[in-house]
């Protein structure tokens, strides 16, 4: 900083004496014959006359060269210039500024360097610039600006300006952090109305907790504080509370600045009801149905969410007929006696507009038709506010994009188009998915997936999955065309090698039964709405089987019925409506899924199956996420044959029971006592899930609770509900960079004995 100074009060006493020596020398005026420029270094002499006010053969007085100091100054180049006449002959005499040839950062941590780069190169403090102390002087202020907003009170920036040979510099920007300023207490002054641990829950800064080594909730900063005081002021005016204010919001630190304490004075004032809400405005006849939209009503307190909610429903209402720039402006008529207040909802429908072009962006892989064809809002067509929604919904579900974001703009010189502009942020669409489990007989169980989704961008996905379980040896590969025909009929081709061995997880021996299937399919799904399709399948498998005198008596007896070879062909019929939010970490919204499968003559298994699945969900509260899921599956067999044991249902595990071990629910044989599937299934899981404290509506990181029940039936067996198994548990989820990760603790809440359990598994897959 010393040396910082030191060029600056060169800089002062060289312009003092340069003015001086213009004063001095051109007392008397003369023409000038020749300019002579000294002192250049790296800048060429063309450029400095480039910006002189002088020529040759032009008067020169002193006027003149106090306006050839003062141009040459202003170009930014010089620290020094002076002006000398000999004779008839002007020397313009230059000291070049020094130039930056490097900036270094030390001792940043906190503050993002990629940000704080940016800001630097905006100045203009990068290499090969001039060195200029008052912009170095702005750039260290406003980085002491930022430590401050991030709650580093303590912190100490200091810049360093290193001369070195030719006339240049290097500048090092350090700081020394410290620590940021921990909340120590919050407090509130004037609620009378409200709890003082009510408004605290409104807040995302708090004093220290449980969680705040992940949430970082009790470090200071004046960002945050500003959103928490407008969620306490959100707070009151959707409970009517309009004379609400904050008087004060104060910030006191600790002598050491590492502390902090939050002084928030309110004034609450009384809640006022709505006396009455009056539509103004173009209504375009359509007064009852844009009355119908308004979720305040007179009688009702007052809240500022629902009346914005009411006034963004007509918005988007008079959206669907085209008009994309509708108005709803709020008047709200106060009477403080009576504390009620009246509220008139001025509206301007605008002009209709129609979509003139769709732009897409961001898409660096994904082929703009794979964009285009989820497209519900089409170009040369009405605007449409409720079709550019579904546009948008549909894009999310593709999941290749970790955001979507679709905005429009008036078409310049015409009052009747708007563009529409989609922007996409692809997701990295390659994945590896794993999951594992630990139990008594299979001590570890893994498995996992390779899969690309969106493949070369053409809007496709190919899959190979690859399991390595004792109880399960599986390879398969899946393609999936979601647009096999032009209009969306959808094309998923499988083929797949397993060796099943279901007898290892309810603790046989290894080889006592292996079932090896080696098959494929191809299912066509064709849809006839926005959500709902049908699909139509044809498929064909080998099942071999291998059993040892140990292996169940019913699987022998089938064998012996059947032969250690059966094909297999089934036809599926199925439909399915998806109307969720999202595929991986869904919010709200339901899916319903049913599948008819018969075996086809045309092989040895004669048989039919029914699978009905049903899921529900439901956001809540802040950030509440209610989930439901049931499943009922029921198999039979035809022609007097039984149900092949190869299409048997089994429960126990992750995506069925949590708490008891995979597979080992259900009928059990009767000697070897382990379990081996059956004909008929039952499941419900229920979930509740919520984001950690403090980190708002992440989806990415939520803890849930869960409770469990289901098992399954052979074919001649009636269900009843003193078989069903129940558990409950808890569990973590993480939307990791490899996929959804989700880890379960259960707990069985039935035991019966025979009855097999493991406490803990995690996989990578959907919700339940």
């Amino acid at each position: 900083m010393f040396q910082a100074h030191r060029f600056a009060l060169k800089t002062l006493a060289a312009a003092l004496l340069a003015a001086y020596n213009a004063i001095a020398h051109a007392s008397a005026s003369f023409t000038v014959r020749d300019i002579r420029v000294e002192g250049l270094e790296r800048i060429e002499a063309s450029t400095v006359f480039a910006y002189l006010p002088l020529r040759p053969g032009e008067i020169f007085n002193e006027d003149k060269a106090t306006e050839v100091i003062r141009t040459l100054y202003a170009t930014g180049f010089f620290n020094d210039v002076r002006v000398a006449a000999q004779g008839d002959l002007v020397v313009v005499q230059v000291l070049e500024r020094p130039m930056i040839t490097s900036v270094d950062l030390s001792g940043i941590r906190a503050v993002d360097k990629n940000k704080l780069n940016e800001n630097l190169q905006a100045l203009g403090l990068t290499p090969g610039h001039y060195y200029d102390k008052n912009i170095v002087s702005k750039a260290e202020q406003r980085l002491k600006e930022e430590y401050l907003t991030l709650g580093y009170y303590g912190a100490e920036v200091t810049t360093t300006v290193t001369p070195i040979d030719r006339n240049r510099v290097a500048l090092l920007f350090s700081a020394i952090e410290g620590e940021r300023a921990r909340i120590r207490q919050v407090n509130f002054i004037g609620n009378k109305a409200v709890k003082t641990r009510t408004l605290k829950g409104e807040m995302r800064l708090s004093t220290p907790d449980w969680f705040s080594w992940y949430t970082r909730n009790d470090a200071y900063g004046q960002e945050k504080f500003a959103v928490d005081l407008g969620n306490i002021r959100a707070y009151y005016l959707n409970r009517g509370y309009l004379e609400f204010n904050i008087e004060s919001a104060q910030v006191s630190l600790s002598p050491d600045k590492k502390d902090a304490y939050l002084n928030i004075s309110l004034h609450e004032g009384e809640p006022y009801t709505v006396s009455s809400i009056l539509l103004t405005g173009e209504l375009l006849d359509k007064k009852r149905e844009l009355q119908k939209l308004l979720t305040l009503k007179p009688g009702e307190r007052y809240s500022e969410s629902k009346l914005r909610a009411s006034a963004q429903a007509i918005k988007d209402k008079l959206a669907e007929y085209g008009f994309a720039f509708a108005t709803v402006s709020e008047q709200p008529a106060m009477d403080p006696k009576q504390h009620t207040v009246a509220l008139t909802l001025n509206i301007a429908p605008g002009q209709r507009v129609a979509v003139r072009r769709v732009n897409i962006a961001g898409n660096r892989q994904t082929r703009d038709e794979v964009i285009r064809r989820e497209m519900r809002q089409f170009e040369g067509a009405w605007f449409d506010g409720q079709r550019l929604a579904l546009s948008k919904a549909r894009l999310e579900r593709l999941d290749y994009f970790n955001g979507v974001n679709i905005d429009y703009a008036p078409v310049a010189g015409v009052d009747d188009q708007v563009d529409i502009n989609v922007n996409v942020s692809e997701k990295r669409l390659g994945f590896v998915n794993l999951y594992a489990g630990f139990s008594s007989t299979e001590k570890l169980m893994l498995g996992g997936s390779l899969s690309q989704n969106n493949i070369f961008g053409s809007g496709t996905d190919l899959s190979l999955k690859v399991d390595t379980s004792r109880a399960a040896r599986a390879f398969s590969i899946v393609h999936l065309n979601p647009y096999f025909t032009p209009d969306g009929v959808e094309q998923l081709t499988s083929a797949y090698y397993d060796t099943q061995k279901p007898l290892v997880s309810a603790g046989a021996g290894a080889e006592d039964f292996t079932i090896n299937r080696i098959g494929g399919r191809l299912r066509f799904g064709i849809p006839f709405s926005e959500v709902d399709k049908v699909y139509f399948g044809l498929g064909f498998e080998q099942n071999r089987f291998k059993a040892y005198e140990q292996a169940p008596k019913r699987y022998q007896e089938y064998i012996q019925e059947f032969g250690r070879v059966v094909n297999s062909a089934p036809l599926t019929i199925g439909w399915a409506r998806d109307a969720r939010d999202h595929p991986t970490v869904p919010s709200r919204g339901t899916l319903t899924r049913a599948n008819f499968e018969l075996g086809l003559p045309i092989a040895s298994t004669k048989y039919y199956k029914i699978d009905l699945q049903q899921q529900y969900y439901y956001s809540f509260a802040r950030g509440f996420v209610l989930g439901l899921n049931g499943e009922l599956g029921y198999g039979r067999g035809l022609s007097g044959k039984p149900f092949p044991i190869f299409k048997n249902y089994y429960a126990g595990g992750i995506g069925s029971v949590r708490g008891y071990e995979p597979a080992s629910l259900g009928p059990k044989d009767e000697d070897a006592q382990v379990a081996i599937g059956g004909a008929k299934s039952a499941l419900v899981n229920a979930e509740i899930s919520v984001p950690l404290p403090k980190t708002g509506f992440d989806r990415m990181l939520r803890v849930f609770a869960f409770v469990d029940a289901g098992n399954v039936w052979d074919e001649k067996q009636t269900p009843r509900l003193s078989d069903i198994r129940y558990s409950y548990g808890l569990g973590l989820t993480w939307i990791s960079p490899i996929g959804p990760l989700k880890f379960s603790w259960g707990f069985p809440i039935v035991k019966k004995a025979g009855d097999a359990y493991r406490r803990f598994e995690f996989t990578i897959g959907t919700s339940f």
